[in-house]
């Protein structure tokens, strides 16, 4: 199948690249970045196809996504983030599908979903309230998923704790304008969100562990093995592309500016055998990140494509390929920058802000190693990991 969406990023690609310093200024992304995502219909590849989806293999929205990402930190992150949503709101009810996508099959839908809000039971639905942090693209949508806890009557974490993901209309939720103010990924706009005695019916609600052990996908009677992936597999997808997008970015305007440069000793850089040894290293480990990733989605994808479910260890052993590929990458962008030179530090540089894109991507929960590897470790030493925390990633 044609990737018709990523032939539509490469025709326009240095509109996008040149918007980059825009968002970053913006603190969010551009509108006119937003409008080319819209238009090359990025965000739909994992919507389905009753609105106006195109139910794209998950390989096709990781390459998509890594193409923008080299292009522009902030626009593939966006593009990878946002363009998951849709892929869980298929589970979702049919009304809720409806209300978000009825009007205008181009509703763009935020998130986050850690669970930081507690909804209470009341009659036909719940009563919701709390405050999430890093909503990305939040600007450019005008529906929210968001984790919260089931509450007690007095508003309390019920116990034991039942996770839930519930979904709002933005005239339920507040923007914390001046709440993103980071280092690195600054035009993604991912900023505070607050809900306050929100009404959510219980047709807006997903029971997160249907979600997660792929019940809910059952339930909503989808055919297409894309929502049959595990949601560690295909949550993290979007992110870790960016990532890896971002690598092959900050790898290309680095090759771009050694090009012709010459070092305070006079050689060129084409004649320092140790720069051209670390700029070889470097593009062989971002490759090898690619790789691993495009081919840990395709694997998950042909597992469920034969009918069979995902296990838990290939589940694990499939986050600690995802989180390793980031790690790995970002490694390698840090090889190339070391050896950029004083200059690749200035700001009109796009150098200096691949490389601080790539950290704070790095930075995202969804890439910190240390559960990840312990569970995937002792699944291949067939010890079964015991429930709670180190299991929840997987």
């Amino acid at each position: 199948m044609t990737n018709q969406v990523l032939e539509a990023i490469n025709q326009r690609a240095e509109e996008l690249r040149a918007l980059g310093t825009s968002n970053e200024a913006l603190g969010r992304l551009d509108d006119q970045a937003a409008k080319v995502l819209r238009e090359s219909n990025v965000i739909r590849m994992l919507q389905p196809k009753t609105h106006g989806g195109l139910e794209f293999h998950p390989r096709d929205f990781a390459e998509t996504v890594m193409k923008i990402a080299s292009l522009d930190g902030s626009t593939g992150w966006v593009a990878g983030v946002v363009g998951v949503h849709p892929w869980e709101m298929a589970f979702a009810d049919p009304r809720v599908q409806q209300e978000v996508w009825g009007e205008n099959q181009d509703t763009w839908i935020a998130s986050p979903y850690a669970p930081m809000g507690v909804a209470r039971p009341v009659d036909g639905g719940y009563v919701f309230n709390g405050r999430w942090q890093f909503s990305s693209g939040t600007d450019h949508c005008d529906w929210i998923f968001l984790g919260g806890f089931l509450g007690d009557e007095e508003g309390k974490p019920a116990q034991p704790p039942v996770s839930m993901h519930l979904i709002l209309p933005r005239s339920d939720y507040q923007i914390v304008d001046d709440s993103w103010d980071v280092v690195g990924l600054r035009g993604t706009g991912s900023k505070d969100i607050i809900v306050k005695d929100a009404f959510v019916p219980e047709y807006r609600t997903l029971q997160y562990t249907k979600v997660v052990d792929g019940s809910a996908a059952k339930e909503a009677g989808l055919t297409n093995p894309i929502y049959h992936l595990p949601f560690s597999a295909a949550f993290p997808l979007g992110i870790t592309a960016s990532v890896i997008g971002i690598a092959e970015g900050a790898l290309a305007h680095h090759m771009a500016y050694q090009r012709g440069r010459v070092q305070v000793t006079g050689t060129r850089i084409k004649d320092d055998p140790y720069v051209l040894y670390a700029i070889s290293e470097a593009a062989a480990e971002i490759a090898a990140a690619r790789s691993a990733l495009l081919d840990n989605a395709s694997r998950m994808y042909d597992i469920v494509a034969s009918g069979r479910e995902v296990t838990f260890d290939e589940r694990a052993v499939g986050r600690r390929t995802q989180v390793a590929a980031a790690w790995r990458a970002v490694r390698a962008v840090d090889e190339i920058v070391a050896r950029s030179g004083g200059n690749a530090m200035r700001m009109d540089n796009p150098i200096q802000r691949f490389w601080r894109d790539a950290h704070m991507g790095l930075a995202h929960a969804i890439h910190v190693p240390g559960a990840v590897f312990h569970v995937s470790a002792l699944t291949q030493l067939d010890i079964d990991p015991p429930n709670g925390p180190m299991r929840s990633m997987i």
